[in-house]
């Protein structure tokens, strides 16, 4: 099976979707990325590798998978998901299967904002959470709270921990001056640990299974603030894999709520027992190479289900601690593409 993934930088979510393709076996995989300095163009595992432009986006990655004759087309990032879920039929016209959750989905759950107002709606559990327009809506979630945008923070990018009205409103000001609408969230502590939870659903809606993983907050690769009695985490998970039954149950709530019919990944808190996602996107996500070393290989369940018609089967978990770091790679002058 040819499988072609869209954004394969280092470190990056197209990386540990390619490892998980690797150690399922039985792929050809392939990759394209705009950077000329993305780590996976010169991953020799890869059958081969695409440099394209920003110009036409879609049309590159349409004519890449042509010519790899790969059916199957993954976005590997943030922005290629976006990209190409919005152009998902053009990609069945083309004979290219995208394996993601639908365009709807996509395009709700890319926006923060939109996000917990139709979680709210459906009666989910979730920090107080609002759009910043002015100083009272801190009020509304109270101190300290946590300053986003409502898109693009993936990661953790431009999310900051704040514990006064006036920080918070500066820090609301620098977002809104990058062009994106400013959201405060309820800042929820870690007493009862921070989880990332992995759900998946087949284009019918069918719930396949999810897995969760208890963040280790310790490691600096996995923490992007820590100070004045606040952590925000880094888009590098690495905990323990258990299993987790009712946290799990709640996030295949969610799932089901919001209409999932592929991949989405919820992160948050529990207090009480009751998880509070503070980020739900609508895609696999980093720690997908993690959870298939612990016997969920979701990119591997959805794919050979579109293949086959084959109904996955979540197989027993393996127990215990996934740790990540980095890998390096020499590249010479003449090799760059």
């Amino acid at each position: 099976m040819k499988v072609m993934i869209a954004g394969i930088g280092g470190a990056s979510l197209g990386t540990e979707i390619y490892k998980s393709l690797q150690l399922a076996g039985g792929y050809d995989v392939y990759g394209c990325d705009v950077s000329s300095s993305a780590y996976g163009l010169y991953e020799p595992g890869f059958a081969k590798t695409y440099r394209l432009s920003h110009e036409s986006y879609v049309e590159n990655v349409i004519s890449a998978c042509a010519d790899a004759g790969a059916k199957w087309l993954i976005p590997g990032g943030e922005q290629p998901m976006i990209l190409l879920g919005a152009s998902a039929d053009r990609l069945n016209h083309a004979g290219i299967e995208l394996v993601a959750n639908s365009s709807a989905v996509i395009a709700l759950f890319s926006d923060k904002d939109a996000t917990f107002k139709k979680l709210a709606e459906n009666g989910v559990s979730i920090p107080r959470t609002i759009a910043v327009t002015q100083p009272g809506d801190i009020d509304f979630v109270g101190l300290p709270c946590v300053i986003k945008p409502a898109t693009g923070s993936g990661g953790s990018a431009a999310v900051f921990f704040t514990i006064s009205v006036d920080e918070a409103m500066i820090y609301a000001a620098f977002i809104r001056r990058n062009g994106t609408q400013p959201i405060a969230q309820e800042y929820v502590d870690i007493t009862e640990g921070e989880f990332t939870i992995g759900v998946l659903s087949l284009p019918n809606r069918q719930v396949v299974g999810s897995i969760a993983l208890r963040r280790e907050l310790s490691a600096k690769l996995s923490v992007a603030y820590r100070g004045r009695g606040g952590l925000i985490s880094s888009g590098y998970s690495q905990g323990y894999i258990d299993e987790y039954p009712e946290l799990c149950r709640q996030a295949e709530h969610i799932a089901e709520t919001i209409g999932s019919c592929g991949p989405i990944n919820v992160q948050g808190r529990v207090r009480d027992g009751v998880l509070l996602p503070f980020e739900i996107n609508p895609r696999f996500s980093a720690s997908t190479y993690l959870r298939a070393m612990a016997g969920f290989n979701e990119v591997d369940m959805l794919i050979r289900h579109s293949f086959s018609g084959e109904l996955p089967v979540r197989s027993v978990l393996k127990p215990g601690w996934y740790l990540r770091s980095l890998t390096e790679q020499y590249v010479s002058k003449e090799q760059l593409k």
